[in-house]
């Protein structure tokens, strides 16, 4: 695609992610979620999101895997410089969610409990649409969405809160007892944050240093600035994920008994 297609599918894509979060005003939310309806509309075209680029993500590297990179085999030793259209039409479809999303939040939620993920789109934005525009690097930013597999059962997992299905139906106050639905997620969500968040950061940052000295170091800096930032956001996030899913669950069962 040229600069102009690109912008266009970027453009197309917030737009669109924007009607789907509209759309999803007028469906049933559950009741405990009305409360909080504009945070279980966003957390659901999220998953809109995450559900799409998680799937086409992996797909296409399935398909690289079986063919060389389907249809462009040097994209097997260059992650910088080759690209395919499916690659490039994936970036620019999530550079545009991103947009999207960081607009809802800014309009729609307080600093204080939305900066955290403002900074982590800026640094996305910033780097995808590096990606799109020059159309180096798509590679790389490809292999960066694998994330998104992980995402899936993160807002899934969001959702069972906010819609007040943690816990089993008459479960003590005491000692509530998670439902099967939430600790399914709840352990889903556990294992594909390792493989597919710290495994592939990890691999990430090989990547970056293995390549350095093929890498402007201007965009060096970038990416190790970018990838740190993310990594140390992620690590936060696991504590969080394990203080509330399996350090809590384990002192509520010691209780019980």
């Amino acid at each position: 695609m040229d600069l102009r297609s690109t912008l266009v599918v970027v453009g197309g894509s917030a737009c669109s992610f924007k009607l789907l979060n509209s759309i999803i005003r007028f469906l049933p939310t559950p009741v405990p979620a009305r409360e909080k309806a504009w945070k279980w509309r966003n957390i659901s075209t999220s998953l809109a999101h995450s559900a799409l680029s998680g799937a086409w993500a992996v797909s296409w590297c399935v398909k690289t895997r079986q063919t060389g990179f389907y249809l462009r085999p040097q994209m097997v030793e260059d992650l910088i410089s080759s690209h395919s259209m499916l690659s490039h039409s994936l970036v620019a479809v999530s550079t545009g969610y991103f947009i999207h999303d960081f607009l809802d939040m800014a309009f729609n939620q307080s600093f204080r409990w939305s900066w955290e993920l403002l900074l982590h789109h800026s640094v996305v934005v910033s780097c995808f649409g590096l990606a799109v525009t020059t159309r180096l690097y798509l590679g790389f930013a490809v292999m960066s969405l694998l994330v998104e597999v992980n995402s899936i059962f993160l807002h899934v997992r969001q959702l069972l809160l906010l819609s007040g299905r943690r816990n089993r139906p008459g479960s003590e106050v005491a000692a509530p007892c998670p439902s099967v639905a939430y600790m399914m997620t709840s352990w889903l969500n556990l294992g594909t944050f390792l493989v597919f968040r710290v495994c592939t950061l990890g691999w990430m940052a090989r990547w970056l240093a293995g390549h350095s000295e093929q890498i402007p170091r201007y965009i060096l800096m970038m990416g190790t600035a970018g990838l740190s930032l993310i990594s140390t956001m992620n690590t936060v996030l696991l504590y969080r994920l394990l203080r509330a899913d399996i350090l809590t669950n384990t002192h509520n069962t010691s209780k019980s008994h």
